[in-house]
């Protein structure tokens, strides 16, 4: 049961007319008496919201920054109109609008409720129930209930590089010589004879063919196919820092680093995948905690996307003999490991350091991180002494990167470190660099 602001109102009046009345107590009981009877005979005429019966329907998937549509469909199979409100109770991060809506049902017919939902967050959104207020016809008294109606929306990663997709798909064409401007790309698997032409690397001349011909010949090399991609995504706890600014929200604290790590890995993985390689991906902190194996072109994004969702940065130090064991154990032949994590000296020094010979002689390693823009900010920082001295902090900071990036090198990793929002193109340009060197 549930009392209206109209209920208090009335109370009130009764107070003031009991200042005139010439026995104040007997008064009050008759009017306490008759606000009783008024409320019992509300609640007695008000419908019931026991029986009515609540139906979802709607999408059960969106990408994160978009905005979808929940309809609730509540009958009422009982003899009295239900009139009040109803509230579809979803998570904060959901952000479910409006938050309460009207609702009228007459006796045997139904409506429909539309809820809309703008999620902030990643992950498995489920529905926390749905409460119903039927009033009564005097307005004084509620009847109300909750229904478990459940949904779950999964709210996937937005994908926002993949604005640079057709640019880097273009570059792509331009190293398979398919794209009329053609390059002299360095690949391994030959594709066809040409007249030579000037600047063109003379280890190229194809004798044999030169001599059944009155030019010279030169063969044309394109990058190879078929190779494989292994995307191993870390998050452990150095993932859950936040930099940039969060796109969805506008939020500067930023999007978490794994987020920015997840949407460099779609653009990679959509990039390889056009290129005609295998791409499989690894999720590890402790743990292994998503295995994607090589599934189809037409699929690798969807399949990627529902694997990224639900997951989030685990407080935890990461293992990263563990993790290079996992690796090991599910990539027997070589291939190009992109590793998505921080480029955090203490933590990789501690970490990746003493096991990264063993992975780096069996595979090409290539390393991404994510830069916090607020660190090269406050390296521009002059005008005061404190400006001066987080300057100055920034500097080392930087200054520890560029070490364990030259560090990483020497152990025959490449290292990709860029801000938050140039990472997947930086990532992809990588990938296209060693595909045009014949590295891959």
């Amino acid at each position: 049961m549930a009392l209206t602001g109209r209920t208090g109102l009335l109370a009130a009046v009764s107070a003031l007319a009991v200042l005139f009345a010439p026995q104040p107590g007997a008064a009050v009981l008759g009017l306490l008496l008759l606000l009783a009877a008024l409320v019992t005979v509300d609640l007695l005429l008000a419908g019931s919201v026991r029986p009515l019966r609540l139906e979802r329907a709607g999408e059960r998937r969106v990408r994160l920054g978009d905005s979808v549509e929940m309809v609730l469909t509540v009958e009422n199979p009982g003899r009295r109109r239900v009139r009040g409100r109803v509230r579809d109770a979803w998570p904060p991060s959901a952000r479910a609008r409006p938050a309460e809506q009207p609702l009228d049902v007459p006796a045997g017919e139904r409506r429909r409720i539309v809820t809309t939902l703008a999620p902030l967050r990643r992950g498995d959104r489920e529905s926390a129930g749905v409460t119903v207020r039927s009033v009564g016809p005097l307005g004084l008294a509620a009847r109300q209930g909750s229904h478990a109606v459940p949904w779950t929306v999964r709210v996937l990663p937005p994908f926002l590089s993949r604005t640079h997709l057709p640019a880097k798909l273009s570059r792509l064409r331009e190293l398979e010589g398919r794209n009329p401007v053609l390059i002299r790309g360095q690949g391994t698997e030959f594709d066809s004879l040409r007249e030579y032409v000037a600047g063109d690397d003379v280890r190229s001349i194809d004798w044999r063919a030169t001599a059944r011909r009155s030019d010279v010949v030169v063969r044309t090399w394109r990058p190879e196919r078929d190779r494989r991609v292994l995307i191993v995504l870390d998050t452990s706890r150095t993932s859950a820092g936040r930099v940039g600014l969060d796109p969805a929200s506008g939020d500067p604290s930023g999007w978490p680093r794994l987020d920015w790590s997840m949407d460099a890995a779609l653009l990679l993985a959509a990039l390889a995948a056009r290129a005609g390689d295998r791409v499989d991906f690894l999720a590890h902190d402790r743990a292994v905690r998503a295995w994607v194996p090589g599934a189809s072109r037409t699929e690798l994004l969807s399949v990627l996307v529902n694997a990224m969702a639900p997951m989030e940065a685990e407080l935890v130090e990461a293992d990263s003999e563990g993790m290079v064991t996992a690796i090991m154990s599910r990539a027997a032949h070589r291939c190009l490991v992109v590793l998505l994590t921080d480029l955090n000296p203490a933590s990789l020094e501690e970490g990746l350091l003493p096991v990264l010979p063993q992975l780096a002689s069996r595979h090409l390693v290539l390393l991404a991180a994510v830069s916090d823009p607020r660190v090269a900010a406050m390296a521009e920082g002059r005008d005061t002494l404190e400006q001066v001295y987080d300057a100055a902090a920034a500097e080392h900071l930087r200054g520890e990167r560029r070490r364990m990036t030259s560090r990483l090198r020497r152990h025959g990793v490449e290292v990709v470190d860029a801000l938050p929002d140039q990472l997947a193109p930086a990532l992809a340009d990588a990938y296209l660099a060693l595909k045009a060197a014949g590295r891959l």
